[in-house]
């Protein structure tokens, strides 16, 4: 049985890992972190304090994810 990812599932993929924060048909990515963004019009709204790290892994490479577990939601802590 093959993996099949989803968003909010914590994987390993080679040296990486984080929570899969994007998928479509072509590929996903993964958050590898977060930084917090300087003041500025944007960040006075709650959604969008910071900046996310990601990694791109295409459909191809699926099958090198390793699942770790799931969460509920991205905005668990």
């Amino acid at each position: 049985m093959t993996y099949n990812p989803k968003v909010n599932d914590y994987v390993k993929w080679n040296n990486h890992e984080g929570w899969v924060y994007f998928k479509c048909d072509e590929y996903l990515t993964i958050e590898l972190g977060t930084t917090p963004k300087l003041h500025c019009e944007y960040t006075k709204n709650k959604l969008h304090q910071k900046n996310h790290i990601l990694l791109v892994c295409y459909r191809y490479c699926w099958d090198e994810l390793n699942y770790v577990r799931t969460r509920k939601s991205k905005y668990e802590e």
